[in-house]
């Protein structure tokens, strides 16, 4: 007993300051050496995947408008986006990133479909720096770069990976799997938190107007039952709690999807991963590359939009013009006042676009995909 009531404590102080750290802006973390993978993992067959890429036909058409060859895929997954974009511009070659490590193995196999084409990288955002570096890719040298945002198809289709509450399975939701023993899983962070802080994660990260019942009632469950261990145990204690099960639009939701959302967020720490990544997009990009962005939820459109529009991350929704005038800091010369008006981006689209009707109904999953893209100035 005194040796599991210290490992709870590790796991909470461990937990707690990964929560910390998730509180503050423009943080790209150190890279942390990667563990080999098991030998005994199969290959899984890239033919036998299933995905539907979002918006597969605006995002090659924006490459190809604009000329890009020399392109990062930075969330490969199972590799819709990068082999479209392979077949469509000719003469185009692929950097494919991604922290999954099923997806490295897929991009490995088409990699050797197109050997002279694609290189496959595993690891986060974070680690772009290093992993470009170590394939000769300098500041300033990429003609485009791609984001499609959030779980995969393949994460939420596998119920052992535990993001779809739809399925069974361990609570776990790491997308690096467990090629970080000492990252928490959700199940970590659920059954060693405190209240306050559960509340604190559902109301920042999937903007939950119930977050301290759910909290409290999480903390209730464990106290009866001991600990929650699977994606069902957690879906189940949100749903008894009750809910309209309705989302924005009107339509079926169930009650605990934001909770799965917000736990996701957390544990993989995708705010803080995607604000580093458009600032290595920044960097990365020639004048004049492109940078296309597909996100999935308001949190994720939040970060892109204000990159793109030059919007301080730190700052309030919704002011007015009056508003942000009031706040601005007055400039001490020209020099300084020539830096704060310098746009870093010119977004292509005035608005946010959508996928099709037709998509949409081909592809449900595709209903809540909103596209950004910009261009480095």
């Amino acid at each position: 007993m005194r040796s599991e009531f210290i490992q709870r404590l590790l796991v909470k102080k461990l937990c707690s300051r990964h929560f910390q750290h998730l509180q503050k802006h423009f943080i790209c973390q150190t890279a942390v050496q990667m563990n080999d993978l098991h030998n005994t993992r199969s290959r899984p067959d890239v033919r036998g995947a299933f995905h539907m890429p979002v918006m597969k036909t605006e995002v090659v058409q924006i490459f190809l408008q604009h000329g890009c060859r020399r392109i990062a895929d930075l969330t490969f997954g199972a590799g819709g986006h990068s082999r479209a974009i392979l077949e469509g511009l000719e003469g185009s070659s692929i950097l494919a990133l991604d922290r999954d490590p099923l997806a490295y193995q897929l991009a490995s196999q088409l990699q050797q479909h197109f050997p002279d084409r694609l290189t496959a990288l595993e690891g986060r955002f974070s680690d772009l720096p290093r992993l470009l570096e170590s394939q000769g890719v300098e500041g300033g040298s990429l003609d485009g770069l791609l984001m499609d945002l959030g779980a995969s198809s393949m994460q939420m289709d596998t119920g052992q990976r535990g993001f779809a509450l739809s399925l069974d399975g361990p609570l776990d939701m790491r997308m690096d799997a467990d090629k970080l023993p000492d990252q928490p899983s959700a199940a970590d962070v659920v059954n060693s938190l405190d209240e306050s802080d559960l509340a604190a994660i559902f109301r920042k990260y999937a903007e939950e107007p119930r977050a301290h019942r759910i909290a409290h009632g999480i903390i209730q469950a464990r106290a009866a039952y001991g600990r929650i261990n699977t994606t069902k145990q957690l879906a189940d204690i949100v749903e008894n709690l009750g809910s309209s099960g309705l989302d924005k639009l009107g339509r079926y939701s169930h009650p605990a999807t934001r909770i799965f959302q917000a736990l996701r967020i957390f544990v993989n720490n995708e705010l803080n991963e995607l604000n580093c990544a458009l600032e290595m997009a920044h960097h990365f990009l020639k004048l004049g590359g492109v940078c296309v962005a597909i996100s999935f939820h308001s949190l994720e459109d939040r970060i892109v939009k204000r990159h793109f529009h030059e919007i301080d991350l730190d700052e309030e929704k919704s002011l007015s013009l009056k508003q942000k005038v009031r706040l601005a800091r007055p400039a001490d010369s020209a020099d300084e006042l020539q830096e704060l008006t310098l746009k870093r981006w010119q977004p292509l689209f005035k608005k946010v676009r959508l996928p099709s009707e037709d998509e949409m109904a081909s592809n449900p999953r595709s209903r809540s995909a909103k596209l950004r893209a910009a261009i480095k100035n």
